[in-house]
C-alpha cells in the first residue's frame, strides 16, 4: 500500500511538471519577456530535480528491512532525501 502511495505521489508530480513545461512552452510561443520564461524554466526543472530524487528515495524504501527501520524513521529518512533538491 506504502508503495502504492509513493508512485502515485511520482506520478502526480511528474504530472504536474509536465504541466509547468506546458506552461513554458505557451509563453515562448506568445514571445513572453525571457526573465519570466526562465522563472518558469527554473521551477520545471527543480520539479524534475524533485521527480528523481522521489524516484530514488522510493526505490530506496523498497531494500529497507522494515524489522530494522520504524515507519517514522522511513518516512523522516525520505524527507532529508527528498530535501536535497
Amino acid at each position: 500500500m506504502l508503495q502504492e502511495q509513493r508512485a502515485t505521489a511520482v506520478v502526480n508530480r511528474v504530472k504536474r511538471a509536465q504541466g509547468q513545461l506546458a506552461g513554458v512552452l505557451r509563453m515562448i510561443e506568445e514571445g513572453r519577456d525571457v526573465d519570466a520564461v526562465l522563472h518558469q524554466v527554473k521551477a520545471v526543472s527543480a520539479a524534475i530535480d524533485r521527480v528523481g530524487f522521489a524516484l530514488v528515495a522510493q526505490e530506496w524504501s523498497k531494500h529497507v528491512d522494515d524489522d530494522s527501520v520504524g515507519t517514522d524513521e522511513l518516512a523522516r529518512l525520505e524527507k532529508l532525501v527528498l530535501g536535497l533538491s
